[in-house]
């Protein structure tokens, strides 16, 4: 087993499924609801069932200990902020403190598109570069348009291709989202995917619904933010993703799962 494979072992589960809670909301929107106390969050989603969270340095580093029991995966970059411009992410720290700080994987954010390509996919290709040197997986999420761009940029067509160029450069694994016909998405790329949660909804059976055909298409497993901390039943969201993430739970079970902490 190489160093590689070691550390993904820390982040995908036996069965190659992951359920990665996206914790680095906080450099570009500040405090988000339901990330005010890491520390707080961080045990929930392990109560759960989380196998991995993404999270910024400043946390991985106050919050080492809570953190400790499952998968790290660092955030290199950093996008425009709530008051910002724009929708290119900026390499802001390197791979080389990622594994100092213990990271089981890095990600680094990339989208096609003018003033955004330009900038983005030589920060992934520089992440990849060192990361095959040392044995560090590269997670790269894809966006087309960059950076919290409009749903107008996120057709299945866009977000396929955007997809395919992510793994010709070469990442590990990749966090995408998720339109209809996702079964493009996984016939078209050669890397594990795991799907992202999007804005937050209030439609909690229609989100589990998405992330079911997500899986049944042949996602590897999610990296979810919003949608997981940001409705204030974060251990029972949890426990219903992995439930259809592990266990291959059908959606209303999973409903089930999460009425049952209401």
């Amino acid at each position: 087993m190489n160093l590689k494979e070691r550390r993904l072992n820390h982040i995908f589960k036996p069965d190659g499924k992951a359920l990665i809670v996206a914790m680095d909301h906080g450099t570009f929107n500040g405090a988000s609801p339901g990330l005010e106390h890491p520390g707080e969050t961080i045990s929930q989603i392990i109560e759960g069932g989380a196998d991995a969270a993404l999270v910024n340095f400043g946390v991985a580093r106050k919050f080492a200990r809570e953190l400790a029991p499952i998968g790290y995966i660092a955030r290199l970059d950093l996008p425009p902020t709530y008051m910002g411009q724009g929708h290119d992410s900026r390499l802001t720290y390197d791979a080389e403190y990622a594994l100092r700080m213990g990271a089981d994987a890095v990600m680094v954010n990339v989208g096609q598109g003018a003033g955004v390509e330009e900038i983005t996919y030589p920060h992934l290709a520089e992440a990849i570069s060192y990361c095959d040197r040392v044995g560090l997986p590269v997670c790269a999420e894809p966006v087309p348009g960059g950076f919290d761009a409009g749903p107008e940029f996120k057709t299945l067509d866009n977000i396929a291709r955007g997809a395919r160029i992510a793994c010709e450069i070469g990442c590990d694994f990749m966090k995408v989202g998720f339109a209809p016909g996702f079964e493009r998405i996984v016939d078209e790329t050669f890397v594990p995917l795991v799907v992202l949660g999007g804005a937050k909804t209030d439609d909690e059976k229609e989100f589990l619904t998405s992330i079911k055909t997500a899986m049944d298409a042949g996602a590897h497993g999610v990296a979810i933010g919003r949608n997981v901390w940001g409705g204030g039943n974060t251990v029972n969201m949890t426990r219903a993703l992995a439930a259809i993430i592990h266990k291959n739970a059908e959606v209303e079970e999973a409903h089930e799962i999460l009425k049952a902490g209401k």
